[in-house]
């Protein structure tokens, strides 16, 4: 999976723990709770799609590719090792994870972002992904279900696997999501070139002359996805406990000292060789929907499998045609949506939803609805996503009565609240995302910004009618015992004398404002209400 999921602190996000969580040597978690294999067994039929026939893993691909649901592959390669693939693929089934709406996951998980995680380190003989403990020449990456994703990949790709690495100089644990290509029974190449922690804890290693230790999870609960991309700084097995919503269970590795989920299906321990960025890894098929280029990067070297009894490897969809069904435009669009939120609330006042397209590959078009309180807010939104995060290139601002979720009334509010000469927002010569096609080997990327906003409202005013929205009437205003009293009472709508004589119908409102009209007359003013002259 591409490196801008990696799990990197930022200016403007605080810590989530400043230090390295207590570990408590007791068991006081669930440790089948978060098990990916009974996420999946939760799903209902319309969000995951089980395969019982044997299954070549040549066909995974095309099985994942544009697929709404999670796939859940019973016989891949006839092996008896259970794959799944799409499980963080769309927002309702990463919703689900959290036991929440897709309306409310951004809510939820912010609030979660706000507990402090416990981290809780468990014996290896309860260990679930230490069930099966694999060593020596038994530890190999081809008797693992790793398929080849796109056509034309460098080999077999291990895509959905957690990162857990200690940074020496500070003690703390770095999680993200890293991809590998298998090299070997024992050897895998992993990107590295994008600014990372991982990256730079891993260049300090190397100039020194040591390996880095590391333990890839594979097959893990989708909340655990999310906290991988997360950017938020300090030990970051405690942020896996904070979005869980309760302790971590950790279990020390069997050859290094790392701490990993003790729930996960698979580990995979090993360590980065120091010979640094040599061996060439690519091409591959990267998460904005084009091939990433042969680079040169550094080695892993698997030195132990463990996983569970009755394991499900998981495999992570990625590129092609159709981002929005992928795991990894899913999960850089909630990773944006956070960051964003997390910038607006200190450059704006009242923001009310923010979204990020997976069909852009989930970092590029960012939508933002929010209520202005000056004039200006919604100029000063834009620039302050332009800096909250280098992949973003376009965003839309809107007022809090359009659907932010919906392509529909997004298109509609570009057509009718939008004048380009007035609106548009251009800013040139930003840091940029490298895999852009559009950039054409530049580093740098101009960034856009649309105010969608209707023209500033001040607090006390009402809107005139040309900026009004119409919606079905509502005909549960105040009765009155006759219309005449109604229009005694004061100038109403039509629709609030068809309420004020209980009527379903309309049309005897219509006769008798033609026939009192006759004896008294009735006028309208400029919002359309009738009254008594």
């Amino acid at each position: 999976m591409s490196p801008i999921l990696d799990s990197v602190a930022g200016p403007g996000n605080p810590p989530l723990s400043a230090s390295i969580p207590a570990l408590t040597p007791a068991i006081a978690t669930d440790l089948e709770r978060h098990d990916l294999r009974r996420f999946l067994a939760d799903l209902g039929a319309d969000e995951v799609q089980r395969i019982s026939e044997p299954t070549d893993l040549a066909e995974v691909a095309s099985r994942l590719e544009g697929n709404p649901k999670a796939v859940w592959i019973e016989r891949p390669a006839d092996e008896g090792v259970a794959l799944c693939g799409n499980v963080a693929g769309s927002r309702t089934r990463l919703a689900k994870a959290f036991n929440t709406t897709p309306e409310k996951l951004l809510a939820e998980v912010l609030h979660r972002l706000k507990n402090k995680g416990e981290v809780v380190e468990v014996p290896r003989s309860v260990a679930p992904v230490q069930q099966v403990v694999l060593t020596g020449d038994d530890c190999d990456f081809t008797r693992l279900p790793v398929h080849l994703q796109h056509g034309l990949d460098g080999a077999p790709y291990i895509s959905a696997s957690i990162d857990f690495v200690i940074d020496p100089s500070t003690g703390l644990t770095n999680v993200g999501v890293r991809r590998l290509m298998l090299r070997g029974r024992r050897t895998a190449g992993i990107d590295l070139m994008a600014p990372s922690d991982l990256r730079a804890i891993y260049i300090a290693q190397a100039q020194r002359g040591e390996r880095l230790p590391i333990a890839f999870a594979v097959g893990t609960h989708p909340i655990d996805h999310v906290a991988a991309t997360q950017r938020v700084a300090g030990d970051e097995l405690a942020l896996l406990a904070a979005l869980r919503g309760e302790p971590l269970g950790v279990v020390k590795c069997v050859t290094n000292d790392l701490l990993v989920p003790a729930d996960a299906q698979y580990i995979l321990e090993g360590y980065l060789d120091e010979c640094g960025h040599v061996e060439p890894e690519g091409p591959y098929g990267e998460f904005l929907g084009y091939y990433g280029v042969v680079k040169k990067n550094p080695v892993f070297h698997l030195t132990a499998i463990t996983h569970r009894r009755n394991a499900v490897f998981q495999t992570a969809s990625i590129s092609g045609p159709t981002m929005a069904h992928t795991d990894t435009a899913q999960l850089s669009a909630f990773r944006t949506e956070v960051t964003v939120w997390r910038a607006l609330e200190m450059a704006v006042r009242e923001v009310t939803a923010v979204y990020t397209s997976p069909a852009s590959g989930g970092i590029f078009n960012v939508r933002v609805a929010m209520r202005q309180r000056v004039p200006g807010e919604a100029r000063n939104a834009i620039a302050a996503v332009f800096a909250c995060l280098a992949n973003v290139k376009h965003v839309f601002v809107v007022d809090p009565d359009i659907d932010i979720f919906s392509d529909d009334q997004m298109e509609w509010a570009l057509a009718t609240r939008f004048q380009a000469d007035r609106d548009f927002v251009l800013q040139s010569g930003m840091r940029a995302m490298p895999l852009d096609p559009s950039l054409e080997g530049s580093h740098q990327t101009a960034k856009a910004g649309f105010d969608l906003t209707l023209p500033f409202l001040r607090v006390g005013t009402q809107r005139p009618m040309e900026h009004r929205i119409p919606a079905p009437p509502n005909l549960d205003g105040v009765r009155f015992e006759s219309l005449q009293a109604a229009l005694e009472h004061g100038p109403k709508l039509f629709v609030e004398l068809m309420a004020a004589s209980s009527s379903r119908d309309g049309r005897e409102v219509v006769r008798w404002l033609e026939d009192m009209a006759a004896s008294r007359p009735i006028v309208r003013d400029g919002e359309g209400r009738y009254l008594f002259a």
